[in-house]
């Protein structure tokens, strides 16, 4: 029955097939980056949110722990000239310890000034008429208020208000204590996340309020937010569905976000992120456009040649070479880019696949041989405010300049791998190696850096340095995992930077066993 067909008729519904395919293939493969694209867009929208709660609720925890010492010294100690006077004292450290903080004041129950850390006393000013002390007046409540954003009268600025009850000794209402955490402060944070251009992040009372918007709109800034289709979204949910959801929202600008929220541990407020779906797939769709245009174009040329393929049945020798010279051509492609895949750009060291890679087939060597396994986590002192003196730029050539020496300091036996673990955190792997062992090379390592003398006027060492934690594992099949040792040294690391940088630190006990 096939006989009956001619070789043109096969050749036909051969290229015919191929086409379709190519363009079946670029259609799913298109289709799979767009879903794999908009996770990714879910997945940084709930870190930005992660990190938002986290700030916003130790920013003011550390505001209430104030308020709450001032609260229990008044109650404890009276108002007396002396009290007050130690109380001032205490209160102007505060405001200094504490960035976010303009001011702590302590008002009677009529709204004056009793004391405040700005030593003046000023009856001028009344505050009667606030809301978070008119919230006090009518709650007996102890705990703290997180009131709204207000134009502070004795700064100007915007603040969100912190304040505690204050009582007599009867119980009775007896005054408002008071923390203003700047505004500006929150939005500095806010400023440090890329959501695109036509993205938001926000902070938002449990009661609708608007805290803080970024980008800032001074207009809305205390604005209800009740009737919004975010608010009653997130009203809906209860216990764990907070902290997860993420839903699709279009704006009056036609513009469709995604928003992902995440509520405060301990205070009645949320964080939001608005990121636009169509600014975060517009590289996709040019990228699926060019090459659906190359795919496209390639079927067109397979048609032609496969209609000519049986004239031309005698160049098939010379096809076939020519085939296999793009065969081997891509192939080469394929291992550059394999080679590319497994290396950091910035730095040349080996990024964090090839660690993972390596970390993996040491670890399962150390396990058969029954050898030390040691790990050295490194990480540039002070690095933010490097990049924020200095610029980015010039905080990459710092990176470029102290990973060139490292790998030149390091030992190049098999096994050994010196990585980009991540930002300014590089990592090196020793294999065969002990806990003095690696700690001398770390401590080359520190000194030379240190010795390259760059100067650094964010650091209290004037040039930069770098800090390091050291471990070493003996591991056990069924007892240890590798990632063990990854966070036996990245504690050390966090020790030696408690401890004041610029040093190296020993995992201060071994590993556990499972």
């Amino acid at each position: 029955m096939f006989k009956r067909f001619t070789i043109t008729f096969w050749a036909t519904v051969f290229v015919g097939v191929v086409c379709l395919s190519l363009v079946g293939v670029d259609v799913w493969r298109s289709l799979t980056m767009r879903d794999e694209l908009l996770q990714e867009m879910e997945r940084l929208g709930a870190n930005v949110t992660r990190a938002m709660s986290q700030q916003a609720d130790d920013t003011i925890k550390a505001a209430d722990i104030a308020l709450a010492d001032i609260v229990e010294r008044i109650e404890t100690e009276g108002q007396g000239a002396p009290a007050l006077r130690r109380v001032e004292r205490q209160m102007v450290a505060q405001v200094i310890n504490l960035p976010q903080l303009i001011g702590l004041y302590v008002y009677d129950e009529d709204g004056r000034w009793i004391v405040n850390s700005r030593g003046v006393q000023n009856q001028a000013y009344n505050n009667a008429d606030r809301e978070y002390f008119i919230y006090h007046r009518t709650h007996s409540g102890r705990g703290p208020h997180v009131g709204i954003p207000v134009v502070s009268r004795s700064t100007g600025k915007w603040i969100i208000p912190v304040s505690r009850r204050l009582d007599k000794p009867d119980g009775s209402f007896g005054g408002v204590v008071l923390a203003t955490l700047d505004v500006d402060y929150f939005r500095r944070f806010y400023q440090s996340f890329d959501v695109g251009a036509r993205g938001a992040v926000a902070l938002i009372s449990n009661g609708g309020v608007l805290m803080l918007r970024q980008p800032f709109d001074n207009g809305r800034v205390g604005g209800s937010m009740v009737d919004s289709e975010l608010f009653r979204h997130y009203s809906q949910l209860s216990g764990a569905a907070r902290t997860t959801s993420a839903f699709l929202h279009s704006f009056h600008d036609g513009q469709m976000r995604l928003m992902c929220f995440r509520p405060l541990e301990h205070y009645p407020l949320f964080v939001t992120a608005a990121l636009s779906r169509d600014e975060m797939l517009e590289r996709w769709r040019r990228d699926t456009f060019t090459r659906s245009i190359g795919v496209l174009v390639l079927a067109a040329l397979l048609g032609f040649f496969g209609k000519r393929l049986v004239d031309q049945i005698k160049l098939r020798g010379e096809v076939e070479a020519e085939l296999r010279t793009a065969r081997d051509a891509l192939e080469s492609a394929n291992r550059t880019l394999e080679r590319q895949a497994m290396s950091d750009g910035l730095t040349g060291l080996a990024n964090r696949r090839q660690f993972d890679v390596t970390l993996g087939n040491e670890f399962s060597r150390a396990i058969r041989h029954e050898d030390t396994l040691a790990f050295i986590m490194i990480d540039v002192d002070y690095f933010k405010q490097y990049n924020d003196r200095y610029g980015h730029s010039a905080g990459d050539e710092v990176l470029r300049a102290v990973s060139k020496l490292i790998r030149a300091l390091t030992p190049k036996r098999p096994g050994d791998l010196t990585a980009r673990y991540g930002g300014e955190e590089i990592g090196i792997l020793l294999p065969n190696t002990d806990l003095a062992g690696a700690q001398a090379v770390a401590e080359r390592i520190r000194q030379a850096v240190e010795q390259l003398q760059l100067p650094h006027q964010g650091s209290g060492f004037g040039v930069v340095t770098l800090s390091a934690g050291v471990a070493t594992i003996t591991p056990q099949r069924g007892v240890h995992l590798q990632g063990m040792l990854v966070e036996a040294a990245d504690q050390a690391l966090y020790a030696a930077k408690s401890a004041g940088r610029n040093r190296v630190s020993l995992a201060t006990e071994a590993v556990p066993a499972g």
